[in-house]
This record gives C-alpha cells, structure tokens and sequence, in this order.
C-alpha cells in the first residue's frame, strides 16, 4: 500500500529533514523579504527534479505529476516568513539573524512542505494526478502573500480541486493530529487611521485640535 511506503519514507528521511528544518529555523527572514529561503527551496526543488516557477518575487510554486496528470489536481500550501521577534531560546539552530525569529512554526511548514515533495516525487508512479507544491511568502503581513499569488495565478494552469495545509500546535501530544469544519486559527487584521489635528502650546489648549 503506497501508506505504508509513505510512512516508511517519512521515517528514512526525517533526519535529513531535521536538519531542513534547523536551516531554515537559523536564517529566518521577514514577510516578503525571504530572498535566501526562496533560493534554498528552488534549489531542494531542483535537486528532486521537480519543475516550478516563482511568483510573487519570493513565492515558489512547484508540480509534480503522477500517472495521468490530468486527471486531478490538489495544491499543498506552506509558509515561509518569520516575525520580528528576538529569538531567547538557547539552541544551537537560534536564529543567526538579529532580531528575526521562526516563532510561528512557519520553518516546520516549510520542511513539511519539502518533505512531502520528495516523498510525493519519489512515488509519482504509483498516484494518479498532479500535486502543485505552494509556499507562500507573506503570511504575517497585509495584504498577505497568498493573495498576491492568486493574482498571479497561482490556482490556474492547472487549477487544483483541492488545497490543503497545516500549522503546528504546542498545545497537541506528539503524533497527534486535529481538524474541523469551518474557522480553525485565529488571524487579526491591520487598521490604519490617518489623525488630521492642530498643534499648540499646552497653556493654550483651547487653541490646539488634538
């Protein structure tokens, strides 16, 4: 059963992946200003053999096709930014770059992403379909990432049935996965305002628009 030949793989290749993962966790950059995140995941593209393009400047889009390509399409999306945070944790993959940290998981989304191309490459001929690999520069930022490479047509050519991803969660036993319907994450929106007032001197208040 392909299953099982997918859990035997995950377990070949995890150390492989570990290390993936401690990369990217040591060169974490900003919303769309992952420039040597994208160039490592064209690069692990490339050594698979796997055909992909780049979209919305740091965006990477990849395809692999199994038997019948045209048969269906589904899309598995990670993302790849890091927050403005300085990274505490003493570790030896800490953040090397001042002030940047992978705080949000978005590192284990991307090796995830990496690990399943390799597998899901390794396997084309034994599924049906082709699976377009997304990562998504931007997720933290507004307008985020994912619209910008819609609008550069990221769910065309071919268009996928299907997307799925994940995030991780401290909060689950090791192993464990969970799901629902609808709204899972919450997500904030940024507001900007824009205050139009009169300055003065504090002994003239009355004077001022503040």
């Amino acid at each position: 059963m392909i299953k099982e030949k997918i859990k035997k793989l995950a377990a070949q290749y995890a150390d492989e992946f570990i290390e993936v993962r401690h990369h990217l966790h040591a060169h974490p950059e900003l919303s769309y200003k992952e420039f040597e995140t994208s160039k490592f995941i064209q690069q692990k593209l490339a050594e698979l053999g796997i055909e992909y393009k780049v979209l919305a400047t740091t965006g990477v889009v990849g395809l692999i096709k199994g038997k019948a390509p045209g048969n269906r399409t589904i899309a598995l999306r990670a993302d790849m930014d890091a927050l403005p945070i300085t990274e505490e944790n003493k570790v030896e993959y800490k953040s090397q770059n001042a002030g940047i940290m992978h705080a949000c998981g978005h590192d284990v989304h991307t090796t995830c992403l990496l690990g399943a191309a390799k597998i899901l490459n390794e396997l084309k001929d034994e599924w049906e379909g082709t699976v377009k690999l997304i990562f998504q520069p931007g997720e933290e930022k507004n307008p985020g990432g994912a619209s910008i490479m819609i609008k550069e047509g990221v769910l065309e050519d071919p268009k996928p049935q299907a997307i799925f991803a994940l995030h991780v969660h401290p909060g689950l036993e090791v192993g464990k996965l969970s799901f629902r319907s609808g709204m899972v994450m919450a997500s904030a929106d940024e507001i900007y305002i824009t205050i139009k007032g009169k300055g003065g001197h504090a002994a003239s208040p009355h004077l001022t628009t503040d």
